[in-house]
């Protein structure tokens, strides 16, 4: 191409392109932007443009933000691809990245992609479980959560869940409905589970899931999670019992100053008629026997 004002169009226009897809650039948009292929090849000549697979490239230089390797993975998979299981997982904020994990994408069934370090997964894609984040096509959080829960522990999966509420992604009522589109899928019987009213609960931390597990086995109702209580916010109540729990974390080395306000808060609860009890991080990690004798006495006696 000369100097010609079709060719400073054509510059603009790749690089919104590259600026909204993280740094990369596909041989077919290039084309479909007005670059002849003599004109492409040039530019991988000078270094302009760095390949990164058959038909994809990083444009400037060849390091390439996770971003941007998320978005090249997609790319590289064809235009109706989508980031999929822990890989969306991870861009929706549901779990940790795993460093030197497979980037994981799903593709229509017709299909035939091989990827160095991609994970396909070759599956009908419908529509509305089409979304995009930060510019990058993903499966939406109900089908995100359902492909990890044939995929992790049931642990994990109801952490992914509590995180996807926290962070307001799906609540647990509107992802009850959602999963039933879902039906015969590996990942939803799991998922039912864990929302099974009578059984789930939202917490704040890993400790918090624990106890959780804890209560599970005793001939309790679930608690209410995270209520303000007394003027302040609590991990556990049974309000029908007048119970509070609090489990203190490995953070628990607090200030003399953070002390003294959960010495006023189980105050305040025990003012109000209600019995507080707090639990230590060792307790409920490594005496998992003695928190739950004690739940059991101190229910004993309230239910008396």
């Amino acid at each position: 191409m000369g100097d010609t004002e079709a060719q400073r169009r054509s510059d603009r226009g790749v690089w919104r392109l590259v600026h909204a897809q993280h740094g990369v650039i596909t041989r077919r948009q290039l084309l479909q932007l007005g670059f002849s292929s003599k004109a492409v090849a040039h530019r991988i000549a000078v270094g302009r443009l760095h390949r990164l697979g058959q038909g994809i490239y990083a444009v400037g230089r060849p390091e390439l933000s996770r971003h941007g390797r998320l978005m090249a993975a997609v790319l590289g998979c064809g235009p109706d691809a989508l980031l999929s299981h822990e890989s969306a997982a991870g861009l929706w904020g549901l779990r940790a990245w795993r460093a030197g994990a497979p980037i994981d994408v799903a593709v229509p069934p017709h299909l035939r992609r091989r990827r160095p370090g991609v994970r396909v997964h070759r599956r009908q894609i419908d529509a509305r479980e089409r979304e995009a984040r930060d510019g990058i096509p993903l499966t939406g959080v109900a089908r995100t959560l359902v492909d990890l829960g044939g995929r992790i522990s049931r642990r994990r999966l109801e952490a992914a869940v509590n995180e996807a509420d926290k962070l307001d992604l799906i609540d647990p009522e509107t992802l009850r409905a959602e999963i039933a589109l879902y039906s015969g899928r590996a990942g939803v019987r799991p998922l039912r589970t864990i929302l099974d009213r009578q059984t789930f609960a939202l917490t704040d931390s890993e400790l918090e899931r624990r106890f959780l597990t804890i209560c599970r086995g005793l001939d309790l109702p679930m608690p209410e999670t995270g209520q303000r209580l007394d003027g302040f916010k609590v991990d556990f109540h049974w309000p029908e019992l007048g119970l509070v729990v609090e489990t203190d974390g490995l953070r628990y080395h607090r200030t003399p100053a953070q002390q003294a306000r959960d010495r006023l808060r189980d105050q305040a609860h025990t003012a109000a008629g209600r019995t507080p009890l707090r639990f230590t991080y060792a307790q409920v990690r490594y005496d998992r026997a003695h928190v739950r004798a004690t739940l059991e006495a101190v229910v004993r006696r309230l239910a008396r």
